[in-house]
């Protein structure tokens, strides 16, 4: 079993596909006015050196990012943790 990775002990690989941990992160719904899903755990990509050093979004929000499948991008730190996609084991 994949165990959770703190993003301040290490970070996945440029462009690595991962399970991401977001705490409260909510999801609204299309069609919907303001309704939403609480979705904690979402598929995300690592993107390291995302924001210029000097730039003032990298001093906001961290120079990496996390670009999402869809409409999911976050903020570096809004990921608390994340684990390498899972394998399936075939029989």
């Amino acid at each position: 079993m994949n165990q959770w990775i703190d993003i301040k002990e290490a970070l996945p690989q440029h462009e690595q596909r991962v399970l991401a941990f977001i705490p409260g992160n909510k999801v609204f719904l299309p069609g919907k006015s303001g309704e939403f899903e609480l979705r904690e755990v979402i598929v995300l990509h690592f993107i390291k050196d995302f924001y210029p050093a000097e730039s003032e979004k990298c001093q906001k929000y961290g120079p990496h990012f996390w670009q999402g499948e869809g409409n999911s991008n976050h903020f570096f730190n809004d990921v608390k943790y994340w684990t390498p996609m899972p394998h399936p084991h075939l029989s």
